[in-house]
């Protein structure tokens, strides 16, 4: 009744293979980090620069369009090909996207018309 469960020990090459690409993937984490703490510093800075509203606004919009990005890629996983099913989701995740931007451009246009 017991739950045979196998264990299957990895080899050297298998195991230096994945310790080499942890490492590679955890340096692209931080590398994105990083520059996601930039990006929200040049938000910070262009609001206290104290620039004009309109040219305010769409840097803020840019930077936070490019930081959705960024962390769909790197913290969702969205870049790890080695999953099968990552191609449904990122055509889903993007097709939302593009439904999420039409509609924001519909109610800014019924607004501001």
């Amino acid at each position: 009744m017991g739950h045979d469960t196998q264990f299957q020990a990895k080899s050297k090459k298998q195991y230096e293979y994945d310790r080499h690409h942890n490492a590679v993937h955890m340096r692209k984490q931080v590398v994105n980090f990083a520059i996601m703490i930039f990006l929200t510093f040049l938000a910070f800075a262009v609001v206290v620069a104290d620039f004009s509203a309109y040219f305010i606004k769409p840097v803020i919009l840019l930077l936070a369009g490019v930081q959705v990005v960024l962390q769909l890629y790197s913290f969702m996983h969205m870049d790890d090909k080695k999953a099968s099913h990552m191609g449904v989701i990122s055509t889903f995740v993007w097709f939302g996207a593009v439904i999420a931007f039409t509609m924001f451009l519909t109610f800014l246009t019924i607004i501001w018309w």
